[in-house]
């Protein structure tokens, strides 16, 4: 058996590589390629044909953090039929176009340049008549990307509403809930604003379970959630005095029916809309697995389905990891273990760090001490909480380097603070923007 520094530097090479192999599984441009292509004047979307010929102008609108690379792949197949558009991603995430505007902006507290990419978008389709086509382009990040706010509201509500649903804990359908109804375009109000126009929504799902109306807040989809759930979420997470006046104002009133409720699946605005997800979790943990195979590792897909706080969630993980050495289960080693998802975390201290970055200090505790394990949690959109890093690495030595560097794990968990834990360490997963955002990736490697 090679020194233990070796193996440990060989279980991190193999995890990046099988992170890597994930990405690309899920590479925006990839993807609509699979579920579209155009014959003759004939664009075929999944299992639906659109004649363009018989469509008098086609816009491409749409908002996420590959937003600009799924613009990209249409450029590419459409080229001049396209008539303009306007599309919104996150700072760093954006690319050239040709026939499509493309703006950023802040994520994931929305700011003035994203209402402003927003109200581009409005203005763009609210013309739109019955012989037009409208294509949108929906991915993770849409929802902080496309502030628009509802009647009375101002971008500093927003803004507030968003801060306080981060940090309560809160998870991504509980958050998009509100963010609909204290909107103008979400939860079904951008396909209002394109009526009576055929829209076409192609979506890259950052979602646990692909729920249509939570990613990016379902703009073009119709709404379950009515403003009755908004305020059961903030009664739950006792925010109602921590939310602006304004904003619990606007969600009493609409609840009385003084606002009119998001669209529900009976309007008229979507009998003419089609919506496909054309890359999701699954298919970059799937990849992963082949990967992981690949290099001979006995692999295990948990879930990709997997939420809750964070912390509960990597002990989990170290858990297996032990029954793993000791008895064999789920897989004998070498073994790979993965996952996906998109845990939370409830903040309490104030320290810089994000859910991946969290779950491997958290792990790191609990594997302290075992045999060889190493394990990597990052973000696919390259991004982890409000920080350049995409998440962490971690392994059973992890903890004794950081003591010969003085540092105390408990306290920088404490703080929420691991981004300084790992920085310290070098043990950071810095990818640079990806272009695409499918939640999370955690691959545990067990010999």
């Amino acid at each position: 058996m090679p020194p233990k520094n070796e193996v440990l530097s060989g279980l991190r090479k193999d995890m990046e590589e099988i992170f890597r192999a994930g990405l690309s599984a899920v590479d925006p441009g990839a993807a609509i390629q699979r579920h579209c292509r155009m014959e003759g004047n004939c664009f075929i979307v999944g299992s639906r044909e659109y004649d363009l010929s018989g469509f008098d102008k086609l816009f491409v609108v749409g908002a996420g953090k590959a937003a600009g690379s799924m613009s990209k792949t249409l450029e590419g197949m459409l080229g001049s039929r396209i008539n303009g558009g306007n599309v919104i991603a996150k700072d760093g995430y954006g690319i050239p176009l040709d026939r499509i505007e493309l703006s950023e902006a802040a994520h994931p507290v929305p700011d003035a340049r994203g209402m402003k990419g927003a109200e581009s978008i409005i203005a763009r389709v609210k013309d739109a008549g019955e012989n037009d086509v409208v294509i949108c382009v929906i991915s993770g990040g849409g929802s902080a990307l496309l502030p628009l706010p509802g009647p009375g509201l101002t971008l500093d509500d927003k803004q507030r509403t968003i801060e306080t649903l981060l940090a309560c804990g809160a998870d991504i359908h509980e958050t998009n809930t509100i963010r609909k109804h204290i909107s103008a375009i979400k939860g079904g109000r951008l396909a209002e604003a394109i009526h009576p126009a055929t829209v076409i929504t192609l979506i890259l799902s950052d979602v646990v379970g692909d729920d249509l109306d939570v990613i990016a807040s379902g703009p073009t989809v119709p709404d379950a959630s009515r403003y009755g759930d908004c305020l059961a979420i903030c009664q739950k997470y006792g925010i109602e005095n921590q939310l602006p006046e304004r904003v619990m104002a606007h969600l009493s009133s609409g609840l009385e029916g003084q606002y009119p409720e998001t669209p529900k699946k009976e309007n008229p605005v979507f009998r003419r809309t089609q919506n496909l997800i054309v890359g999701n979790n699954h298919q970059a943990v799937f990849a992963a697995k082949q990967k992981a195979e690949a290099l001979d590792y006995q692999t295990v897909i948990l879930s990709t389905l997997i939420e809750g706080e964070t912390r509960h969630v990597a002990r989990v993980h170290g858990a297996i990891a032990k029954e793993i050495i000791r008895s064999g289960n789920p897989a004998r080693p070498p073994a790979c273990i993965l996952s996906g998802g998109e845990t939370t975390v409830t903040i309490s201290g104030n320290g810089l760090g994000g859910r991946n970055q969290e779950f491997a200090l958290a792990a790191a505790m609990d594997i302290e001490g075992e045999k060889w394990v190493a394990l990597l949690s990052g973000g696919t959109d390259g991004t982890d909480g409000p920080t350049d890093a995409a998440g962490a690495i971690c392994d059973t030595h992890t903890l004794k380097r950081a003591a010969a560097l003085g540092m105390r794990p408990g306290e920088y968990l404490s703080n929420n603070d691991a981004y300084h834990f790992f920085d310290n360490l070098g043990d950071l997963l810095i990818t640079g923007p990806t272009r695409t955002n499918v939640m999370d990736l955690r691959i545990m490697l067990v010999v």
